[in-house]
């Protein structure tokens, strides 16, 4: 653990152009959350630091989709992101926002001090522009192919899929997502941030000072921009929304939103201080503090790279210490999408589960993305909530409570001699506030979450080895200390949870009647629960949940499926002109399917017998994907009797059935069943 004495901890700031999901949460939030929780359990003086991202090109284009002004979606957004956060018990102690007059105040003030200690180069350039809609194509406002993965749907300041940083001219074969016109380029000037100048202190700082304590996929990413020779990076934008750049001769620009938003962290902290009535200043440049960034790790190279460059050209700033990325969270295994609405998002899952916070958490820490990319499903959703908080936490709670009240009265039994099962028991449950401590000092939260799981395991374990259920018809003395040590356990665990399952452990120290513990306590007391201290009535912790919850979300995720493919389904172009002569060539029948049967060794074929008015034929159909024998026999379908023969594995087919592809993507019959026709009937 640092030596440190005061933390300030941020997390990522969110586009106010959607809500929160899941993906946001396993990758920023609840880790951030775990970890400031714990270090006030600590006695760390902590500040814990967010707020909505209200700038940038996504803003406008979002509001541009819906027909409102960027104003109306970010305080649309801004709401529904700040309530599902406090509802969902993300600890912050500021949650601000960089439309507020504070924030603007204080980015401005940053960019006009770089300005003054002449730390911009001013440089005219070629960029996109679209001639269509008379405007530069800045960030999200164009797509192309990714120079460096071939992802074809890179936006024009990064790529989704490899995470790599880009300039919009860095694309291939570039497209406005304003018009959809070829961008042309066309001269514009700008205030460039020479991050090439800050190669040799990056080098120092991170490649060489952080080599063994930051991330392997965090350091990875910045070796390798690193190596790859930085270059300057433009601090404005041509565009109508954002922070007015506060210089003469910059009419019509704004501050890029990747200088804008991590002051945003700043300036959250000043308004959180001329609240408090305190001094935002130590939080930020004092060498006492230790400064930790969670991000995604589509964010590294911006909080590791350009940010520390910034504030190491301001000179005042403090540097972070960690910056502990995640990899991505995916959902059923395809990538969380905003735009496709593939995720699981935080509000809608609020209004589903209202009591079920901690279970979303433990499911996301336990399977969250540190090392490499994960997927989210609902079945480890519910095994998680079942197998795990239900039958091994809950469980152990449950039976302590139960039997302590149905002995006792809720009274904490007076425990006679410990045998050396019960000392061996105590001595260990007082190593786990250190173990679970390393893992959280090492941004392990998955594993610490297990080793928090090992408590209830443990508890459950000396239940089963010592059943008082038994001993309490044979020896009272044996279970009053058997329980007593059992509650020291549940008493224990009502601390250690709090990090990781907030609600949990509310919940938990109400029915122990007992406010919790300091967290090194658990290590040092010996009396955690004293006898004679009075409980309350048992409750469970958590409830199991049922298959059909489960299938509800399953069906919605299935639905969101369909429309999307619907949405994207390419309708074929026109073919060409053809005569009233070619058409009356061909001869359209109604038949009736008499015989189906699959054609040996062939997955998609099916040979049938069909009565086309004129005779039965043969007709070799590849629907067998999409239709059994059995289901199509006597369905009535339309058929080209004209078509010439021709063989199909040894199987000489005589015409062709019509089919269609629905909005689900499925191959269906033109249906003349709806109509009261007869084989042979022609169509015309």
């Amino acid at each position: 653990m640092s030596t440190k004495g005061r933390y300030t901890i941020t997390a990522a700031l969110p586009y106010t152009n959607g809500p929160i999901h899941i993906g946001h949460l396993a990758g920023v939030y609840v880790p951030a959350d775990i970890y400031s929780r714990y270090l006030r359990i600590t006695g760390k003086d902590v500040i814990f630091i967010c707020g909505s991202d209200e700038h940038g090109a996504a803003i406008p284009m979002r509001a541009k989709k819906e027909g409102v002004s960027p104003q109306v979606i970010i305080d649309k957004y801004h709401a529904i992101i700040k309530k599902s956060f406090e509802d969902f018990g993300i600890s912050f102690d500021n949650y601000s926002r960089t439309s507020a007059p504070i924030h603007h105040e204080t980015a401005s003030e940053f960019f006009k001090k770089l300005y003054e200690d002449d730390k911009f180069i001013e440089e005219t350039s070629e960029q996109l522009y679209d001639p269509e809609a008379n405007q530069f194509l800045a960030d999200r406002f164009v797509t192309g192919t990714c120079p460096k993965c071939g992802n074809e749907e890179a936006y024009g300041d990064q790529c989704e899929n490899c995470g790599s940083s880009l300039n919009a001219t860095d694309l291939i074969n570039p497209k406005s997502t304003i018009s959809g016109a070829e961008p042309i380029t066309k001269q514009t000037k700008h205030w460039f941030l020479p991050l090439d100048q800050y190669e040799s202190f990056l080098r120092e700082w991170v490649l060489e000072g952080h080599k063994k304590d930051w991330k392997t996929n965090v350091y990875g990413q910045i070796k390798s921009w690193v190596d790859d020779g930085l270059r300057p990076r433009a601090v404005t934008r041509d565009l109508d929304w954002g922070i007015p750049v506060p210089v003469e001769g910059a009419e019509g620009k704004v501050l890029y939103v990747w200088f804008d938003a991590p002051i945003g962290y700043i300036s959250s902290t000043k308004e959180w201080a001329e609240r408090e009535g305190k001094d935002w200043e130590p939080y930020w440049k004092d060498s006492n503090t230790k400064l930790v960034h969670f991000i995604g790790k589509d964010n590294i190279v911006f909080h590791c790279i350009i940010f520390p460059s910034m504030l190491k050209a301001e000179g005042s700033y403090i540097l972070p210490e960690n910056v502990p990325a995640n990899e991505f969270l995916n959902l059923e295994g395809n990538k969380l999408s905003t735009s496709k609405n593939w995720a699981v998002w935080l509000h809608e899952y609020l209004e589903e589960f209202p009591d079920k916070q901690d279970v979303l958490r433990y499911a996301l820490t336990a399977n969250a993305p540190e090392t490499k990319d994960n997927d989210f499903t609902w079945k480890d959703y519910q095994a998680r909530n079942n197998n795990e908080l239900v039958a091994i936490f809950g469980n152990f709670i449950n039976r302590v409570v139960v039997l302590t009240n149905k002995y006792y009265d809720g009274v904490v039994p007076t425990p006679s001699t410990f045998s050396e099962i019960d000392e061996q028991t105590l001595t260990e449950l007082k190593a786990y506030p250190a173990v679970i401590s390393s893992s959280i000092e090492r941004y392990r939260f998955r594993e610490a979450s297990q080793e928090l799981l090992n408590v209830a395991r443990l508890g459950n374990k000396y239940l089963a080895d010592e059943e008082p259920w038994k001993t309490i018809k044979t020896d009272e003395k044996r279970t009053e200390t058997v329980m007593y040590v059992a509650l020291q356990i549940a008493s224990a665990l009502a601390t250690l949870s709090e990090p990781f399952l907030p609600f949990t452990s509310t919940k938990l120290k109400s029915i122990l009647g007992h406010s919790g513990l300091k967290w090194e306590e658990i290590a040092i007391k010996d009396i955690l629960l004293p006898e004679g201290h009075q409980i309350g009535k048992g409750e469970l912790l958590f409830s199991k949940i049922e298959d059909a919850e489960i299938q509800h979300q399953l069906d919605k995720l299935e639905a969101t499926k369909k429309a999307n493919a619907a949405e994207n389904k390419v309708i074929e172009p026109q073919k060409e002109a053809t005569t009233f002569e070619d058409f009356t060539k061909l001869d359209i029948r109604i038949g009736t399917i008499i015989e189906a049967e699959k054609m040996p060794k062939a997955k998609k074929l099916l040979v049938l017998k069909v009565d086309t008015g004129i005779n039965t034929r043969t007709i070799v159909s590849g629907i067998a994907e999409y239709f059994t024998p059995e289901e199509i026999i006597g369905k009535k379908v339309t058929v080209l009797v004209n078509l010439a023969p021709r063989k199909l594995r040894g199987v000489e087919s005589e015409g062709m059935i019509l089919m269609t592809e629905n909005p689900e993507g499925k191959i269906v019959f033109l249906n003349p069943d709806e109509d009261n026709v007869n084989p042979g009937a022609i169509v015309s």
